[in-house]
């Protein structure tokens, strides 16, 4: 479970387990009373509902409270509109998953100007540094979420096979850093494998783009979407094709777990640690109210998900027992060898 990839700029990952708030810093941050505002791409995502929690409860073990969780519903101009709005409002930091880089620099940009402190998840818009604009990013190792999803793919995929990748359509540094990992992976390891591409612009639109690239490339042997939610729609555009495509993926949200465990289109998950994530997002927010410098990119390692481990895996990613369905489908596809 190493760290692989790079930040933004080009910073090597300090793991998020190296840091940590002091007791004597808690103690300062509770005396303080912090407000913090959270602005989320999504909060309907088993991912964003885990992050969230996790801020939540580092924050308010630091006596911080979070004042208001804006979902953006991934519409970039509503996350412009929300930034702009709690740039005047009465809030000591906000934690921000930005749209894209370019789209919503300027608004991210107004949370520094009125002197709030700015925590990132996972991208950095377009222009902004650590340091001077922002406290740090906070991410999953995204660049080895490719590999892993490259690796768990390829023993479903013929030699000489044709490999779907279904792209986010959005400058995006995570999904983007995925994909060039797949890519390179694929290239080292499975040069037989000729890689084509597909894009969709939002979520709503991952099972229209997934038809489009069946209907463009017939011969299409195996599919790698950047993360779990599209991934769920395109395996509904592969069986409404009539088609049975092996597929990897990214994130081990509940709908995706059930169709690993269960042995369908889904043979391999890369799954990151939401929850874990949102503490550490918690930890440099706290840190950096308190005028600490943590580093300027925290990352968490990813986790090699099968139908073999997925039930233990889940426990892992989620805290709780993994639900019956995942259970049984296991189950039932152990008796089934």
């Amino acid at each position: 479970m190493s760290i692989t990839g790079l930040g933004p700029h080009g910073e090597r990952a300090v793991p998020a387990g190296q840091v940590t708030v002091s007791e004597v810093d808690a103690d300062a941050a509770r005396k303080r009373r912090f407000s913090v505002a959270i602005v989320l791409h999504t909060t309907a995502s088993d991912w964003a509902k885990e992050e969230l929690a996790g801020i939540a409860m580092t924050l308010g073990r630091c006596g911080a409270a979070v004042v208001e969780v804006v979902d953006c519903g991934f519409d970039a101009n509503k996350q412009v509109t929300a930034l702009e709005r709690l740039a005047h409002e009465p809030v000591d930091a906000v934690v921000s998953i930005p749209i894209g880089s370019n789209r919503v620099a300027e608004a991210h940009r107004a949370i520094v100007t009125a002197r709030k402190k700015l925590v990132l998840l996972d991208n950095a818009p377009t222009g902004m540094l650590p340091g001077a604009d922002y406290v740090s990013v906070v991410s999953t190792d995204n660049f080895g979420l490719g590999e892993i999803g490259a690796d768990l793919l390829s023993p479903h995929v013929p030699q000489g096979g044709t490999v779907g990748i279904l792209a986010y359509g959005i400058d995006f540094f995570a999904t983007h850093e995925r994909e060039i990992a797949f890519r390179k992976w694929m290239g080292a390891h499975r040069p037989d494998l000729a890689l084509v591409r597909g894009k969709f612009p939002d979520v709503s639109g991952a099972e229209a783009a997934t038809a489009e690239l069946l209907q463009n490339h017939p011969g299409l042997s195996g599919l790698f979407v950047v993360w779990d939610v599209p991934a769920i729609a395109a395996a509904s555009a592969i069986r409404a094709a009539g088609r049975i495509i092996p597929m990897s993926t990214v994130d081990l949200g509940n709908h995706a777990a059930a169709e690993l465990a269960a042995g369908k289109l889904i043979k391999g998950i890369a799954a990151q640690q939401p929850f874990d994530q949102g503490i550490a997002a918690g930890v440099a927010t706290i840190l950096g109210l308190l005028g600490r410098e943590p580093p300027p990119w925290i990352a968490l390692p990813g986790l090699a998900v099968t139908a073999d481990n997925v039930v233990e895996a889940y426990q892992v990613v989620w805290r709780a027992p993994a639900p019956a369905e995942i259970i049984n489908a296991r189950r039932s596809r152990s008796d089934a060898r």
